[in-house]
């Protein structure tokens, strides 16, 4: 259940490529500090026992600061340490399924890339959708690009709410003003930057702008 939409606004995926010697717990709060709103930790390669450690540090962290925090994928783990909830690809477990497993009090968001994966996953219980790639992006070898033009008809054909991602950056997401997006989702945006915490709160203040332009 996701009780404000405007936790939305800024959703950082977390990504330990650009760590640089330093732990994933820093780079995240000065994430937070930097402004944004929504926490998801996404981790391909590690084994399951120190993904959990993991996920439990990171998420003390986003409760310390309330922010929402959701995994990657993995849905029984989200159960297992009551994390806020998790975001599914398409590729990955069934949204209906999720939703079973996560029962109606967590966040469940779904990746989208056309209106019919979009209604779909309404209709199974997602909270959200992110809608993707929006640009070209280097962070998943998989991603496709979806049109701003597609992604303007997924908000207009679900009523739950829609960020952006893929490929965003301060520079261009102004591009996606009048889309009905209420936020964008990030990667290398923030965390790939020497200075997280002023990169954070530039992207920030940009995308409000953007948004306010949509109004």
């Amino acid at each position: 259940m996701l009780e404000d939409k405007n936790a939305l606004l800024l959703y950082a995926v977390t990504d330990r490529r650009w760590l640089n010697g330093n732990s994933l717990k820093d780079q995240v709060e000065k994430a937070i500090k930097g402004g944004a709103t929504f926490i998801q930790l996404r981790e391909k390669d590690l084994d399951r026992a120190s993904f959990k450690a993991e996920a439990l540090e990171i998420q003390a962290l986003c409760r310390a600061y309330h922010i929402p925090f959701v995994l990657d994928d993995d849905v029984d783990l989200a159960v297992e340490i009551n994390a806020d909830g998790v975001h599914v690809g398409q590729k990955d477990l069934e949204a209906n399924c999720a939703r079973q497993k996560l029962g109606p009090n967590r966040i469940l968001g779904v990746s989208a890339q056309t209106v019919e994966e979009a209604i779909a996953a309404e209709k199974a219980g997602a909270d959200y959708l992110g809608v993707g790639a929006v640009f070209p992006t280097g962070s998943k070898d998989d991603a496709d690009e979806v049109s701003h033009e597609t992604l303007r008809d997924i908000c207009r054909s679900v009523s739950i709410p829609v960020i952006a991602i893929g490929g965003i950056t301060r520079d261009n997401v102004n591009e996606l003003s009048g889309t009905g997006i209420v936020g964008i989702a990030v990667i290398s945006a923030i965390f790939a930057k020497e200075d997280i915490t002023a990169a954070t709160a530039d992207l920030k203040q940009q995308t409000r702008k953007a948004l306010e332009q949509s109004k």
